[in-house]
């Protein structure tokens, strides 16, 4: 197995065709206590990343003994928050669109990323341009107006930050794409992502 990245809570193994993402246990917590913890994230990002998998593009787990461990297929693309710049402007706008529909299906069932980056997203070219969803380890269920703002507001800032240069035409094709499936409650959903703007601003 080759280790393809390591976090604060998770280290990612390739396995020929398999991503196993393997929970970190915590020193400092008790033994049983750690066990229990690792084994509810486990099972509760299972869930979620099944459910995930059958709405939009994203990698679909399979069945696993291991309570500390999540089995998905290896997505054979690129991470989007180092290729999204390479591309021409107009493929960057097709792909935030692309990104604006998934987002607005997760919304509507009520599922929340929990960290909505380019970081989280890998492009597939061929045979067709697709943008799969990954890393729910912060996602959950049953998202309110407020959860959806936030989720909104976490992909804004990453384009500010990572894609500086066409961050505001980027998120303008996000936001249109996403209006469209829902548009009443997409509506509630941005009002919600300004007064959360507001009270950022407000706290600086």
């Amino acid at each position: 197995m080759k280790t393809i990245s390591q976090g604060a809570e998770a280290i990612i193994y390739l396995n020929k065709e398999k991503i196993i993402k393997d929970r970190i246990s915590k020193k400092y917590r008790h033994p049983e206590i750690d066990k229990k913890i690792i084994k509810r994230r486990t099972k509760a990002e299972t869930k979620i990343l099944d459910k995930v998998s059958e709405i939009i593009s994203a990698p679909k787990p399979e069945k696993s003994k291991e309570d500390n461990k999540i089995v998905m297929p290896y997505i054979n693309g690129k991470r989007l928050s180092q290729s999204l710049d390479s591309f021409p402007l107009e493929k960057q706008k097709e792909i935030m669109k692309l990104i604006g529909i998934s987002v607005s299906k997760l919304h509507k069932e009520g599922i929340i990323h929990g960290d909505l980056t380019t970081s989280n997203m890998i492009l597939i070219e061929k045979p067709k341009l697709e943008v799969y969803f990954i890393d729910f380890g912060l996602g959950y269920q049953n998202g309110k107006y407020e959860d959806k703002g936030v989720d909104i507001h976490l992909l804004k800032q990453a384009l500010e930050a990572k894609h500086f240069k066409n961050w505001k035409t980027l998120f303008k094709e996000f936001e249109k794409a996403y209006k469209k499936l829902e548009p009443t409650e997409s509506k509630k959903v941005f009002e919600r992502l300004k007064s959360i703007e507001k009270r950022g601003r407000y706290r600086h």
